[in-house]
């Protein structure tokens, strides 16, 4: 039997355009975070790497921060916002269930009517965003498609939590992806491990506040007014993680550098998940990358922002100069869930 479905007519290939990235303009540096835990900035540093971090203010919103990082992404790329034909946003800390946070984006941009959905992949929804714009360009359902990672972790950090208190910060990273002439973004190469899930999560749901009583209901127990319930945070077994990204995640990485017949030798970026810096350095000499390949390093300042890692840390590279037009660069994240995404790009 022959199909009556006409062939897709997308692009041969699919590159990334133009980045763009928003810092929160508050810098929150460790000595404030250790009016909280019982630590030391020798301690964080030595443990993670990280000396300062953003936090959002009232205003810097989810969709506050997005706005700013697309508008960017889309100058910088030089297309207009109505050949945007689609938007996805990868978020965990966008608070309301529907609609999606892309839908208010995409109208505060002028994008027109493009698809828009949200994303929940942790620190991995760089990838999973880049992976499934790709695919728009190449079968046709959309020219131009704006990836966005965004990440407000200031509003899920427990301050008094001694293994995650210093890790978390806030922003949003942008790409446009579009058409191109010759292979720039690399087969994907990613996954899950759910039986690990437990590693990294949000400490409770948000039906808690559902279920919980309010004052002067019946039954035995007391009823509790929901302002005394301790807010949800993110927390993790520290070095479970650890192990798990620097042995598990090296091994993904060289995955898609064979995927993308790529050697590391004809790296000029790389280009992980902002986590952590002990990791970071690990994959590096577990990868064997010549000491000549850029290596980002933004968790020092921007601390760990999960979904907006990546695309920051690329917009940070190309503004500062260490990385150029046309580079080749493996960029990977990892994180809850676990979830991983990784391929080989050329550089915007």
């Amino acid at each position: 039997m022959t199909s009556k479905i006409k062939p897709a007519k997308g692009a041969a290939y699919a590159r990334i355009m133009g980045v763009g990235g928003y810092r929160p303009t508050r810098v929150v540096p460790n000595e404030e975070i250790l009016k909280h835990i019982d630590s030391s900035d020798e301690w964080i540093r030595s443990r993670s790497g990280i000396a300062t971090r953003h936090w959002a203010g009232p205003e810097e919103t989810v969709s506050a921060m997005s706005v700013e990082a697309a508008g960017k992404a889309i100058a910088d790329a030089g297309v207009t916002p109505e050949q945007i034909g689609a938007v996805i946003v990868s978020t965990v800390s966008h608070f309301k269930q529907t609609p999606a946070i892309a839908t208010e984006i995409a109208h505060k941009i002028g994008a027109g009517k493009p698809a828009a959905f949200d994303i929940s992949a942790g620190c991995a929804g760089f990838g999973y965003g880049l992976t499934l714009a790709k695919g728009m360009i190449t079968d046709g359902s959309a020219e131009y498609v704006l990836v966005i990672g965004v990440e407000r972790l200031s509003d899920l950090t427990d301050l008094e939590d001694r293994a995650t208190a210093f890790l978390f910060g806030d922003g949003a990273g942008a790409v446009v992806v579009g058409p191109g002439k010759e292979p720039a973004i690399g087969p994907t190469v990613w996954g899950s491990e759910g039986d690990k899930a437990d590693t990294i999560k949000q400490t409770f749901g948000w039906d808690v506040y559902r279920r919980t009583p309010v004052p002067g209901g019946d039954g035995p127990e007391p009823r509790m007014a929901l302002d005394e319930i301790r807010y949800p945070a993110i927390a993790q077994e520290g070095q479970a993680v650890f192990r798990w990204a620097v042995f598990e995640m090296a091994k993904v990485a060289q995955q898609a550098l064979d995927a993308a017949g790529v050697s590391p030798d004809d790296l000029d970026v790389f280009i992980p998940h902002q986590a952590n810096m002990r990791i970071i350095d690990s994959m590096v000499k577990t990868l064997k990358l010549p000491e000549n390949v850029t290596v980002a390093r933004d968790v020092e300042t921007t601390g760990n922002t999960s979904a907006a890692s990546i695309p920051l840390a690329m917009e940070r590279l190309l503004a500062t100069g260490q990385a150029k037009s046309g580079d080749t660069a493996l960029v990977i994240g990892f994180g809850a869930g676990l979830v991983y995404a990784a391929t080989v790009v050329t550089l915007p």
